[in-house]
């Protein structure tokens, strides 16, 4: 019997979790953490046909909280975990697919609130185990987020009379960071 071939991964990937709707999230692959973590909000249980379900909603960009994802998924179990801060907690896991690449396999992910962290979705050692290498070089081996392009508008023509007369910029918001490097590029020109 042959081995499957572990493909490389970056440390952090784009993903899908189709089965509860979530087409594309960034997640961070986490080799120190056992348990894969997916931020979820709004948690609420329920029973179907005997079985309990978990019913909650998903941010799936960082940063952003204006798309929310609803989601249902059957609750596999309810386990204790460690959190980043060393605290232990009880968390509902529920067994979804995950999309990396063109790959797609089973895995168990406890739902949690990771709106503080840096990534809505941690991948841990049990969910890699025989798919993925982490090289810790490099980000989005197994390919980016696909951004869908906006339509462009047709713009009418403005016809001016006499000499053109040139618009007032907009004022808009510049983060800190964008600031700092308009700043360097006025003191290096």
């Amino acid at each position: 019997m042959e081995k499957k071939q572990k493909r490389a991964a970056g440390w952090r990937e784009w993903v899908g979790l189709p089965a509860i709707g979530v087409g594309s999230i960034k997640a961070k692959l986490d080799t120190g953490a056992r348990t894969s973590a997916l931020h979820a909000f709004n948690i609420e249980t329920h029973w179907t046909n005997g079985e309990l379900w978990a019913r909650f909603f998903v941010h799936p960009y960082q940063k952003n909280d204006a798309k929310e994802i609803a989601c249902d998924a059957r609750i596999e179990d309810i386990r204790i975990v460690s959190n980043p801060g060393g605290r232990r907690q009880r968390r509902l896991v529920i067994r979804t697919d995950i999309h990396l690449g063109d790959e797609t396999w089973p895995i168990d992910l406890s739902l949690t609130d990771r709106d503080e962290m840096g990534f809505r979705l941690l991948i841990g050692r049990t969910a890699m185990h025989g798919n993925l290498i982490v090289d810790p070089d490099h980000s989005y081996l197994l390919g980016k987020r696909k951004r869908w392009k906006k339509k462009k508008k047709n713009r009418k023509k403005l016809k001016l009379k006499g000499p053109k007369k040139l618009k007032k910029a907009k004022k808009t918001k510049m983060s800190k960071w964008s600031r700092q490097r308009a700043r360097s590029a006025r003191l290096i020109a």
